[in-house]
């Protein structure tokens, strides 16, 4: 299995606690802390830590994916008056300890401790500085009292919840399953936020262009695409373990492996200059016995050279997991649950293998439009809104979904298209350019960004493949087995009374319904729980404002592919030629 070292950098992902500004007797607390600790120890299996001081308690899981030997958390300066718990990888990291004004401060070589340092200069300006995805609680003891600081990454990739207990004392965790219990009340810790003593509430930090929806009108450069995705890819190869990449046959994991196979042979933090450990990649992909997935993954794994490993679940099998499936990946959205579902079989696999890093493909769709329904966008301006709209909440659903899937079995799962610099740059782009128009196929300029035929990235009938969600690529009868079990499971006079039973995001569907009865008895109706879960119409992943976009979405109320007749080629509702059928028209 491939493997690049990189020398003592010391990236970890992991599960963090933390419990700030209380009075509570500092053994009971840090009992408490342990305890907690415990909830998410699934997340970071390989060690435990702890720190207690100024009123506060620190606690780490920690999952070692590079240097599993150091980087113990959490991190401490010299002095050890300032201490950090963090969830994150920092992949500038040399390049800001390099430009800090003292060095000889840093004691690790761990990529994460450069946050530290660069809070002790810049201040809350660290957050913007960092080239990575992180989810931190840093407490500073320097000053009387102490000062704190939390923060998250632009897009959510990795999550965090915060919430205030009873006694008035602030709580942050990876996951929210340790908060029902403390917290009368807590939230998603929105993406691109940062918090301190001095708040209440989290302030926004990442204020990039297309967060405030602004029209871009940057021309398309292929080969500058093209480029920054490579880079996005190489970039997230550095791991002192096994590692690999998860391969649905799709056009964005089949994408990713290929650029890692590229890459694979050499150290990439040598660049490129020293033969890496052990250059096959492997792929990994999982699926209904014949599903479209698993047929194309082998396909685009022959072609790559992969090392592939190819997992097929049973619908008992995948109906068995339901339940723990919702408690780990803490939901009850319907299409994360249909998705999350083979992700969570398919990691158990992996982890059994010794893996525990992987790539994977999750971003694309909402940064280029690539799910079916924007065919139906009607303008350029309504396509951008609908991407950013679609990326702003995707902390709530693939990002939670790719994190808390893997996690759940101590994989980590890393996601190049969501770079910081490629979503700025990709977002950038005229989306007159991205749109569905003239017969084109969804994410077309990606496509043909990598539709170099003198050294081809993929076979052609894979680059020009329709989209298939994760959902429906395992196989169709998964998806329709799931209505039918819901459909026997919860009654009609159930569905009468739905909005009286959950007033809050009222389910539409029986399967909606039960997955919603599994969650409140998971998390115990905790008001904030429900809250967490987005609601509203969607028709194959579409927010609610896509919903006007067509007269026929507002009588479907199904997240498949599938419900978007006339572009799907396989649609409930057959239409004249899906515009699939014309992929490559120019």
């Amino acid at each position: 299995v491939s493997t690049q070292s990189t020398g003592n950098d010391s990236r970890t992902m992991c599960g963090i606690v933390a419990i700030l500004n209380t009075a509570e007797d500092i053994t009971t607390l840090r009992e408490r802390c342990v305890q907690l600790g415990k909830m998410i120890r699934h997340r970071g299996p390989d060690w435990s830590g702890i720190w207690t001081g100024a009123g506060c308690c620190l606690e780490h899981e920690r999952l070692a994916i590079v240097d599993p030997e150091g980087g113990a958390q959490p991190i401490k300066d010299s002095s050890g008056k300032v201490v950090m718990t963090v969830n994150g990888e920092i992949y500038n990291h040399k390049h800001l300890k390099a430009n800090l004004r003292d060095t000889s401060t840093i004691v690790s070589g761990s990529d994460c401790e450069a946050i530290l340092h660069v809070y002790m200069e810049h201040g809350e300006a660290v957050c913007d500085m960092l080239d990575g995805i992180f989810a931190f609680v840093l407490v500073d003891t320097r000053t009387e009292p102490a000062t704190w600081i939390a923060a998250r990454d632009p897009i959510g990739v990795l999550p965090m919840y915060f919430g205030y207990r009873a006694d008035g004392s602030v709580m942050f965790s990876s996951e929210m399953k340790c908060m029902i219990d403390e917290c009368p009340s807590f939230e998603i810790f929105p993406p691109g936020h940062v918090m301190t003593n001095a708040d209440t509430h989290p302030r926004q930090w990442y204020k990039d262009k297309w967060v405030d929806e602004v029209i871009p009108t940057t021309p398309l450069d292929l080969k500058e695409l093209r480029e920054k995705f490579e880079a996005a890819v190489v970039k997230r190869m550095m791991c002192d373990v096994p590692y690999g990449v998860l391969l649905s046959g799709g056009l964005d994991s089949s994408l990713v492996a290929s650029i890692a196979s590229r890459h694979a042979k050499k150290r990439v933090e040598s660049g490129e200059e020293l033969e890496a450990w052990w250059p096959r990649l492997h792929t990994f992909s999982i699926g209904l016995v014949g599903s479209p997935d698993l047929k194309n993954a082998r396909s685009v794994a022959e072609f790559l050279g992969t090392v592939h490993h190819e997992y097929n679940f049973t619908i008992e099998e995948g109906l068995d997991a339901i339940k723990e499936v919702i408690q780990m990946v803490e939901t009850y959205d319907i299409t994360t649950i249909r998705a999350s579902t083979p992700m969570f079989l398919m990691s158990r696999k992996i982890k059994a293998m010794g893996v525990k890093m992987v790539l994977s493909g999750e971003g694309a769709d909402e940064i280029f439009g690539g799910y079916l329904y924007f065919h139906k966008a009607p303008n350029a301006a309504e396509f951008h809104d609908e991407t950013c709209r679609k990326l702003k909440a995707l902390h709530q659903f693939d990002c939670s979904r790719a994190n808390k899937s893997t996690s759940a079995w101590g994989v980590e799962a890393r996601v190049p298209f969501l770079d910081k610099e490629f979503v700025a740059y990709s977002m950038q782009i005229d989306p007159a350019e991205k749109m569905c128009t003239d017969g084109r196929i969804e994410k077309w300029i990606v496509r043909k960004a990598f539709d170099t035929p003198e050294n081809p990235y993929l076979p052609e009938s894979v680059l020009w493949r329709q989209k298939e969600q994760f959902s429906d690529g395992v196989g169709y009868s998964w998806i329709d087995t799931l209505k039918e079990v819901a459909e026997s499971a919860v009654g009609d006079a159930q569905m009468s009374a739905a909005g009286k039973r959950f007033p809050v995001n009222t389910p539409t569907t029986k399967e909606g319904y039960r997955y919603r009865e599994i969650f409140e008895d998971i998390f115990k109706g905790h008001k904030s729980a429900v809250d967490t879960v987005p609601g509203g119409p969607s028709v194959a992943c579409s927010t609610a404002k896509a919903i006007e976009w067509d007269e026929s979405f507002s009588k479907m109320a199904d997240a498949s592919g599938r419900a978007v007749a006339g572009v799907h080629v396989d649609a409930y509702e057959h239409a004249p030629e899906p515009a699939a059928k014309k992929a490559k028209t120019q």
